[in-house]
């Protein structure tokens, strides 16, 4: 505007008389008029756009600490242990997080804390059942489970058992424990599913006056959580008249790798079925033909009892698998680290691998740990080795196939029979169906 006044105003000086100076003038006036509006304007602009920046920064400011806000909620659940302020802390968590905008929710983060923790869709919950429901009557058959949060599988395979149990025996009443507190407290937050934990189903069992209590637990064998199962049991063993515990799935631990049970076989057969038939062959023998190994992946443990991992590889060999491999996630025992497994398979001339669980649930450890993205994963790590053709996974936990439900059936019966005798009155240690498992004898639970 500046420079097309100005070039008016020269044009005119050059063609008017002196006479015309006033004219002059007033041009002269309305071209500075003009350059200040425009230097007004470009100040007033400036000015918005550092606002519009300054409202920016405030904004992501405020977004970060909202997430920050929900991500301290999650982490304050995320506890091992029960308090009084738990179901509020609970329904804090899920409301902070609804609160957040969806650019927040990317945001969050926290110690244990992610966006996965509220956001990743694991199943329909409300197919589930707590099984927290009073009116038990006088019989209790208390099913005790690590747990998941995994929606699915906790409906498909800690349900499925349950399920099978009560339709076995329906004039006793089958309630769930789980000993994970971090997982009641996951699935309480998101889900709105209370579940009870061992003293609180314990609690409900007394309140309700219960006189004939059976504890199921659904742990691949004798492990920490077995034991501490057992500590909180026994500070109510004189609250009932009776209390036995069955056999997790692996029945008796035994002293090294060569020892075997029926359990294990049963176990072994029933898992190698599966994966086979999932794989789409017609038999184990048809998938070594074809060049195919089964991974098997438990949890694993230091505990002495990891030996229990040992003597399911000594089962598949036993039942003609040489195609079929045991590997652990902690890599206890050593040979059932995943480095010494990929080589066991190499060696062993197989070039298509199938990895599965060894775990009652398919949970975090089969979704994130064997069939996960990242790199330490099982499945990137056998990729990553560059050799082998193909390297799948099934995500399928033990509890629903079906010849597993029928071995804790089994179990269940076996400690229904042992009540009643002089070894269970209410005075002594609850009963366990093998009296002869050494209760040091344990390992973690695969779950």
């Amino acid at each position: 505007m500046k420079n097309k006044m100005v070039k008016a105003l020269t044009l005119v000086m050059a063609v008017a008389t002196i006479s015309m100076s006033g004219s002059a003038s007033i041009y002269a006036s309305e071209a500075e008029t003009a350059e200040g509006a425009v230097e007004e304007t470009a100040e007033s602009e400036t000015g918005e756009a550092e606002a519009v920046s300054d409202d920016g920064e405030s904004g992501t400011d405020a977004d970060q600490e909202a997430a920050d806000n929900a991500a301290a909620l999650i982490d304050k659940i995320y506890v091992q242990e029960r308090t009084e302020t738990t179901d509020e802390d609970c329904a804090a968590a899920k409301e902070a997080w609804d609160a957040l905008t969806d650019t927040q929710k990317e945001l969050v983060e926290g110690e244990n804390a992610s966006p996965d923790y509220f956001g990743l869709d694991t199943g329909d919950a409300s197919l589930d059942d707590a099984r927290n429901a009073d009116e038990i009557g006088e019989n209790e058959l208390l099913v005790v489970s690590f747990g998941t949060s995994y929606n699915d599988s906790r409906v498909e395979d800690i349900k499925g058992i349950e399920d099978a149990l009560q339709e076995a025996y329906p004039d006793w009443s089958v309630r769930r424990a789980f000993t994970a507190q971090i997982i009641i407290n996951h699935v309480q937050a998101r889900d709105g599913e209370a579940i009870d934990n061992m003293q609180q189903a314990l609690d409900r069992a007394v309140e309700n006056g219960v006189k004939n209590l059976v504890v199921q637990p659904t742990h691949l064998m004798h492990g920490s959580e077995y034991d501490e199962m057992m500590e909180v049991l026994e500070a109510y063993e004189d609250q009932f008249e009776s209390v036995a515990v069955a056999e997790p799935m692996l029945g008796e631990v035994g002293d090294d790798a060569s020892v075997i049970n029926e359990d294990k076989e049963a176990v072994a057969q029933a898992v190698a079925d599966a994966a086979v038939k999932d794989a789409g062959y017609e038999s184990m023998d048809a998938a070594a033909e074809d060049g195919t190994a089964f991974v098997f992946l438990g949890h694993g443990t230091a505990h002495v009892a990891k030996v229990s991992y040992s003597q399911m590889q000594t089962q598949m060999r036993d039942l003609g698998y040489d195609n079929t491999f045991i590997g652990t996630v902690e890599g206890e025992p050593e040979e059932t680290a995943c480095e010494a497994v990929i080589a066991a398979v190499k060696e062993a001339g197989y070039t298509k691998v199938v990895l599965r669980p060894l775990m009652v649930v398919a949970g975090d450890h089969a979704n994130n740990d064997m069939a996960g993205s990242e790199p330490d994963s099982w499945k990137s790590m056998f990729e990553a080795d560059g050799g082998f053709e193909s390297v799948d996974c099934q995500v399928a936990g033990l509890g629903r196939i079906d010849a597993v439900k029928q071995l804790y059936v089994e179990h269940a019966q076996d400690a229904i029979d042992s009540l009643g005798t002089e070894d269970n009155a209410a005075d002594d240690a609850p009963a366990t169906a093998a009296e002869d498992t050494e209760t040091e004898e344990t390992a973690e639970a695969a779950e």
